[in-house]
């Protein structure tokens, strides 16, 4: 006799099938990676990462407004510094006049309840391209997070909601949480890129704020130093104990697809936020595969951000957010 249990019951119709379903997408899964500059109505699209843009602050201000509208209440803000304000130690982070700081006050002007987070890395406002300062050829951890944890209380001061350290250097997350005490901003949340592995799917995001290591003799290639080995499963369980013990609020894996079994490890070991950064590497394969024509943009655009939620991510940075917001509005 055939197996009472038919499995396909469940799946007859599109009705039924959208109500036994697991994974349900909604805005507030989203964090919009915003990319600023300086000067007024710039709107320059980032040629590896087609119809995303650099923006002036004027045009921020739009652009947060209108994802307001379609219900995208959280931005994590990256700013494209000129080549002139950039040396070995990120001087012009600390600016409190600085694109950074200047950017979190248009947002929370423009829409007071949009939750800002930003990036606190020294890579765009450094001369060499690396997370950290540089001393005979190495990147020094410990005088760079001295610098991350000031970076951090300028965000705060300035109106951040989070600030996002993405540079992997040790023990940064607790000099920052005791910098962020100390200056008491004691609700600034940290959401620690705890397994941030170096990836190859990250050359769009490095053009987009021109921030990619320089090719120099005596001074490191790449991020290997300091961001993960792809080929490492436990040490982003051990990355990520450590964070969330140095006072992490969030924590996140990054990049996504590639590393969704990493993010189901994580979600089942620790008991804080879980996010994911669905990275430029991921976003421009999509596009230009679409562009081909050799798959449905949408269909998988969407099959993506899904697997990225089931595999057990609270919250996703993706360039794709207002996309999939209109299609599942």
């Amino acid at each position: 006799m055939f197996p009472l249990r038919r499995n396909r019951r469940l799946r007859t119709n599109k009705t039924i099938r959208s109500l036994v379903r697991e994974t349900i997408l909604s805005p507030s899964d989203f964090i919009v990676p915003l990319f600023v500059v300086e000067g007024k109505n710039v709107k320059e699209e980032i040629p590896s990462m087609p119809n995303y843009f650099r923006l002036s602050l004027d045009l921020l201000e739009k652009e947060v407004k209108e994802l307001a509208k379609l219900n995208l209440k959280t931005v994590l803000v990256f700013v494209k510094v000129p080549d002139h304000l950039k040396d070995n130690k990120g001087t012009e982070a600390l600016n409190p006049n600085g694109l950074m700081q200047r950017a979190v006050k248009v947002i929370k002007n423009a829409v007071p309840d949009m939750i800002v987070m930003t990036d606190v890395a020294l890579d765009p406002y450094s001369s060499f391209g690396h997370d950290g300062v540089i001393e005979n050829g190495i990147i020094v951890n410990d005088i760079t997070t001295a610098l991350l944890a000031e970076m951090s209380c300028s965000h705060a001061e300035a109106g951040a909601d989070i600030v996002a350290p993405s540079d992997m250097m040790d023990g940064r997350i607790l000099e920052i949480r005791e910098a962020l005490e100390d200056e008491g901003y004691l609700n600034t949340g940290i959401l620690a890129y705890s397994a941030k592995y170096a990836s190859a799917h990250y050359g769009p995001f490095r053009d987009a704020l021109d921030s990619a290591p320089v090719d120099a003799q005596d001074i490191p290639k790449d991020k290997k130093t300091y961001q993960m080995d792809y080929h490492n499963r436990l040490e982003a369980i051990r990355e990520t104990r450590m964070d969330i013990e140095e006072g992490a609020d969030i924590v996140m894996v990054k990049p996504g697809i590639a590393y969704l079994d990493i993010v189901r490890e994580i979600k089942n070991t620790f008991d804080v936020p879980v996010a994911v950064y669905q990275v430029s590497g991921e976003y421009a394969m999509i596009k230009a595969a679409a562009e081909k024509g050799w798959l449905d943009h949408d269909a998988v655009m969407m099959e993506q951000v899904t697997a990225i939620k089931r595999a057990g991510a609270d919250m996703m940075a993706s360039y794709f957010a207002k996309e999939v917001v209109k299609i599942i509005s």
